[in-house]
């Protein structure tokens, strides 16, 4: 019997570590490690969707699927337009942010037209063609091109408050975000502000400038909560004693979003063995969706979702660093910011860190405005990581899939007769 010789190297794990660094050093490793988190994230949200939907959704029209089927048409319409983002070049970008930040303040302007409609004290919502839809999911897409189309012009004088203030906080953010406060969306106004706040600080913004806009900012916000009942008994219910008993207005999300994760415990009652989304847990496909994938899938299942997150931030900052154009670093890190401080708001509600703000976990709830409008983001995303120095070059000359696959699997020996 023939013995082959082993190979071995001496120190493998480091060998392996250094192998996993070089390769994190590659000028395309940002486009494949934004493609792959993106591709995990939408699969996994739509499994679970249809898990924690599966019962209201039979309830409510006589089919398992309705809400599944909505979500995955949602997801094909985002995935297209995520390809066509991605390969939209960065100078088009540009050339669109203005147009991009007119068309969303009109259509968020749409909801105090009689196309609007009211959504749990929220008017955030306009209905065309029998579709609902959310213009400030959108309008988060505008304010990401458009602050980093202007923050490009006005680098060189962003010393001076005039600068700061006017040309882009004003007549861009500041239109946007009181049109969404007029809405009472708190949740979509609080990441506006972050996406705001985030490429100002990325632009080199003075942090002094930054005390103020906080300032402004937490008094909006303090403002919004005294003045709405739901708002305050969910403060009530996250800091205070009130829900010994689950019943009460307020606790009701936050006990049973408890009682989800733990039933799952640590790993989880498996795919489809939920409890709560037999009509106890609320929104268990929308905001609430971890507390569901932390029942099922345990442990491991909620730690995938958070680590494809950290990935996504990760592949981000690559970008901005990386990146010698300004636009590409300033959109990179507002997309970055918007996702992410998304992601942090959602899971802090669900896991009781947060009050419960009423915001979706980007790329997985169920919801078609905000899962294409983080779709049209993550190809904005990859158009900027194709742009990076020799990432382009290395793409266009990387083989295709198949080529890849055909070039490893042996060609079969032909018999002779």
């Amino acid at each position: 019997m023939t013995t082959w010789p082993v190979r071995r190297e001496e120190g493998g794990r480091e060998s392996v570590v250094a192998g996993i660094g070089e390769r994190l050093k590659s000028p395309v490793a940002p486009y494949y490690l934004l493609l792959g988190a993106t591709t995990l994230l939408v699969s996994i949200g739509l499994v679970m969707v249809l898990s924690a939907s599966s019962v209201s959704s039979y309830q409510k029209d006589g089919s398992s699927y309705t809400v599944f089927l909505n979500q995955l048409m949602f997801a094909s319409m985002g995935i297209v337009l995520c390809y066509v983002a991605s390969r939209v070049p960065i100078k088009a970008w540009k050339w669109l942010a203005p147009w991009g930040m007119l068309l969303a303040i009109g259509l968020q302007a749409l909801v105090f037209s009689p196309l609007g409609t009211d959504f749990q004290g929220n008017r955030n919502w306009i209905r065309v063609l029998g579709f609902s839809i959310q213009p400030s999911e959108f309008g988060k897409v505008a304010l990401v091109v458009f602050g980093a189309a202007v923050l490009t012009r006005k680098r060189r004088v962003l010393g001076r408050i005039s600068h700061v203030l006017v040309p882009f906080v004003i007549p861009g953010a500041a239109v946007l975000i009181g049109l969404v406060l007029a809405g009472h969306d708190l949740g979509t106004v609080l990441i506006l502000v972050a996406i705001t706040g985030g490429m100002m600080f990325g632009a080199g913004v003075q942090a002094r400038y930054f005390v103020v806009v906080a300032a402004l900012a937490a008094a909006g916000a303090g403002y919004m909560a005294v003045g709405s009942a739901n708002r305050m008994e969910r403060i009530q219910a996250w800091i205070g004693d009130i829900c010994v008993n689950p019943d009460v207005q307020g606790c009701f999300q936050k006990v049973h979003a408890e009682y989800a994760l733990a039933d799952g415990g640590w790993w989880g009652l498996g795919l489809g063995g939920s409890r709560e989304k037999w009509g106890l847990l609320p929104e268990p496909h929308n905001d609430f969706i971890l507390a569901i994938i932390g029942e099922e899938l345990g442990l491991p299942g909620t730690l995938t979702v958070m680590l494809l997150f950290v990935v996504i931030a990760y592949a981000c900052y690559r970008i901005v660093v990386t990146s010698k154009d300004f636009f590409v670093r300033i959109a990179a890190c507002g997309i970055m910011v918007w996702l992410v401080a998304q992601a942090m708001l959602n899971i802090g509600s669900v896991i009781g860190m947060l009050p419960i703000i009423g915001v979706p976990l980007p790329l997985v709830s169920s919801g078609g405005s905000a899962l294409v409008a983080a779709l049209i983001g993550m190809g904005i995303l990859l158009a900027l990581a194709r742009s990076l120095p020799g990432a382009s070059a290395a793409l266009r000359g990387r083989p295709s899939l198949l080529r890849r696959t055909l070039a490893v699997v042996p060609a079969p020996r032909l018999r002779r007769r």
